[in-house]
């Protein structure tokens, strides 16, 4: 060993870093649970209905602000990456995933669905990714699936259209160019 006090300041450099990174994840976590509110919760078999589509293998990316796919959202683990099956539903979108919680997107909270290349950490080009647009108690939502099949793409975008109805108003913020740009 040539310089042990050089060595144990880089370690200690290394922890420092981790513990900061630590702490803004949690304060991340923290904004986003106050400004988000609480995720709808995973019904029950009979009232998830059959499903009309899937499950499908796929890559839960991450939620964002709606609009804003650099604005992870870190709460309810809406922000962590993971392995994941889609279904579609007759009462809305359920993404079982491994290592975090279920996600489930009522079919009334559903805006919009449309295809892009990216969304916060990911960005996989041509159009690789289905983003949900959903609401969540007036706030506007974007949550990207990878389908591990390429096939799935479009399908999963058909299956999923017939939930949205066109009454439904866009969240706060939201261009509807934008979207139909996104699914060109």
């Amino acid at each position: 060993m040539k310089d042990p006090l050089g060595i144990a300041a880089l370690a200690a450099l290394v922890v420092v870093a981790l513990a900061a990174m630590r702490l803004g994840w949690r304060h991340r976590v923290a904004r986003s649970e106050a400004s988000v509110g609480p995720i709808p919760a995973v019904p029950d078999a009979a009232a998830l209905g059959d499903p009309t589509w899937g499950p499908a293998e796929a890559t839960y990316v991450s939620t964002t602000a709606a609009g804003d796919w650099l604005d992870r959202v870190a709460a309810h683990d809406l922000g962590v990456r993971s392995r994941a099956d889609v279904s579609i539903h007759p009462s809305g979108v359920l993404v079982a995933r491994t290592g975090a919680r279920d996600v489930f997107i009522p079919a009334a909270a559903l805006r919009d669905v449309m295809r892009s290349p990216g969304i916060a950490g990911k960005v996989v080009g041509r159009d690789g990714l289905v983003v949900l647009r959903w609401e969540l108690d007036g706030n506007g939502l974007d949550t990207g699936l990878r389908p591990r099949h390429a096939a799935d793409r479009a399908t999963l975008l058909d299956a999923v259209r017939p939930l949205i109805t066109t009454a439904q108003p866009g969240p706060a913020g939201s261009d509807p160019d934008v979207s139909e740009e996104r699914t060109r």
